[in-house]
């Protein structure tokens, strides 16, 4: 029995089944006038326009990609526009809007807000936007990064040393914050996740704030924060500038993690099922291209144009190769924590449902939806890896993935994360929200 000790935003099963029933409703209807493949048949796409959502960050590439070197055009597409949301906030906001409402059609997200839109825990008066996972734009890449505040702790994958740090801190009147991109979605869980770890509890000996990708940099520089989590190359360009260090990659907090999405809006995905498949293989086969290291050099050059990122090659190239500077002179080349894109079959874009179940298990430890949460029909009801497979079909993808689970996860501090039972993984975390 799960007690909930505070209170906490979501859906409960009653909640998903009866409380969301327009919109499920909504979804069953689309579903159930499609023929029997998941892509409609017919000449080609229904319309050649989508409006994609982008934050600048480099796991956005497979988007940029797709634009620039006329992918979404091959494959019967040519006017999907790829536009930049100045947040993750803004993002949210423009995809409820949609794009008819001059808003946005999907988006390069976070993994975590499929879920959270779908349900309402994050949007405006909790109203439900359905919007589907297609595929996962990429596996690790991002950091957790320090302030030069703490250089002389050198922190690494142990973060328990800035507990005292920070209680001498706090002592001074000064004013601990841990900085992240969106409460819920993946950069907030990674720094969560890390802190707990090493007994620092994230809610009540820290605070944590949201701070935009860009102007995490900016914000260390003045002071207001201690902590950082973020995606490339924010925390390359903060080690480059001497601001900061790398404490991690999140790749060694759980290494292959999935990160970011292409997420679109339920009702457009229904209603043009062969331009969603035709976007889909654009956005694919771009995976493929950004995952050749032989493209890394011309992939940072492209996105960090003034148009795209307006950020330095030389701040994004080296950690899309797996060659992390930490800062404080630690360096590693060579590894394999660089930012993936397609792998072998495209496990990589592949849209794992029972890594969607950890990231609704881990929004339930932190408060952000209800203990008594229907996981499985959540994530079912968002997750589309059926479409993806047909997609994979189209493109002639040999060994793509035929199973939705990638079987048990295990974290740096060898928590184990069971899809099949995620109770136990919630008792086996020392710091959460809730009892189990």
């Amino acid at each position: 029995m799960i007690h909930q000790k505070t209170n906490a935003t979501g859906i409960s099963r009653r909640g998903l089944l009866h409380g969301s029933a327009a919109a499920a409703a909504l979804l069953a209807a689309a579903r159930a006038a499609l023929p029997a493949g998941a892509f409609a048949q017919g000449a080609g796409p229904e319309t050649k326009k989508a409006i994609l959502g982008y934050i600048a960050l480099t796991d956005s590439a497979p988007l940029i990609i797709a634009k620039e070197r006329g992918l979404f055009a091959k494959h019967g597409v040519p006017d999907v526009e790829v536009s930049k949301q100045a947040s993750w906030g803004a993002t949210r906001d423009n995809i409820v809007l949609g794009g008819e409402r001059n808003g946005i059609d999907g988006a390069h997200i976070l993994r975590s807000f499929v879920q959270l839109i779908s349900t309402g825990s994050v949007t405006q008066n909790n109203v439900p936007t359905p919007i589907y996972t297609l595929l996962n734009l990429n596996e690790d890449g991002q950091a957790i990064s320090v302030s030069n505040e703490y250089k002389d702790l050198k922190i690494g994958k142990d973060s328990s040393p800035l507990k005292a740090a920070f209680e001498r801190k706090k002592a001074r009147g000064g004013e601990l914050t841990a900085a992240m991109t969106f409460p819920g979605g993946t950069h907030d869980l990674w720094v969560r996740y890390w802190l707990a770890a090493g007994g620092i509890d994230p809610d009540n000996d820290i605070r944590v704030i949201v701070v935009p990708p860009p102007q995490m940099v900016a914000n260390m520089r003045v002071g207001n924060m201690d902590v950082f989590c973020v995606g490339e190359p924010w925390n390359e360009q903060l080690v480059n500038q001497d601001i900061g260090y790398t404490a991690l990659t999140t790749g060694e907090l759980w290494f292959n993690h999935p990160e970011k999405v292409l997420g679109m809006r339920a009702e457009w995905v229904d209603r043009n099922p062969r331009a969603t498949q035709a976007i889909m293989m654009a956005v694919m086969e771009a995976q493929q291209w950004c995952d050749k290291r032989e493209n890394k050099d011309e992939l940072s050059a492209i996105v960090g144009r003034r148009q795209w990122f307006n950020v330095p090659p030389a701040d994004i190239v080296n950690r899309l190769k797996g060659d992390i500077n930490y800062g404080l002179g630690r360096k590693a080349a060579g590894t394999n924590l660089n930012m993936k894109f397609w792998g072998e079959g495209g496990k990589v874009s592949y849209p794992w449902k029972s890594l969607d179940t950890w990231f609704t298990t881990e929004n339930i430890r932190w408060g952000k939806y209800k203990p008594d949460t229907d996981i499985k029909a959540l994530v079912d009801k968002t997750v589309r890896s059926d479409l993806w497979r047909e997609a994979a079909k189209a493109l002639g993808v040999a060994n793509a993935p035929a199973s939705d689970s990638r079987g048990v996860e295990t974290f740096f501090d060898g928590v184990k994360f069971d899809p099949a039972d995620p109770m136990a993984y919630l008792r086996a975390q020392r710091i959460k929200r809730i009892a189990v």
